[in-house]
């Protein structure tokens, strides 16, 4: 049994105009929403061991937030930005088998169509949603579509 924790990045910013999509930082709400998140996993006892992140800024500083609670490093994955549910879930299927517990952080649509496609359940997504999924295989490269179950949806409003 593998657990894999399917994050959306936290709230961005908007306000600077003609930035990319990919460079927009997290806004206030983001900077204050991640390291409450990152404590509640920790202190749930979630054991995390590997965080994938998408490379677009707001992505990678949501990652950035979990990785220090967790004592871990990012893994940057570019696939993982604006990524389809099937790139996600193949990003998901390439872990290290010595890896019981990962998280990947991206983007909706995405996340939110990787949780149906993994568990067979439609979940709302907001920014900083973690998806908490129970797949039971005892190699990544076994993960299939209807091969998890959604155990637990945490967002900052919890």
């Amino acid at each position: 049994m593998k657990t894999l924790l399917l994050a959306r990045h936290a709230k961005s910013d908007w306000e600077t105009a003609g930035l990319r999509d990919h460079d927009r930082p997290l806004n206030a709400r983001g900077r204050r929403d991640t390291p409450m998140m990152a404590r509640r996993l920790r202190d749930d006892g979630v054991g995390l061991q590997r965080i994938v992140s998408s490379s677009a800024i707001r992505a990678r500083s949501t990652a950035d937030e979990y990785a220090a609670a967790f004592e871990l490093a990012v893994v940057e994955e570019t696939a993982l930005y604006a990524a389809s549910a099937r790139t996600i879930l193949a990003v998901a299927s390439a872990l290290p088998d010595a890896v019981e517990v990962a998280m990947l952080v991206g983007h909706n649509p995405g996340m939110a169509d990787a949780v149906a496609e993994l568990t067979g359940f439609f979940v709302e997504f907001p920014t900083c949603a973690i998806a908490e999924c129970a797949v039971d295989v005892a190699s990544w490269s076994e993960l299939i579509d209807g091969s998890g179950s959604l155990l637990r949806l945490r967002t900052p409003r919890d």
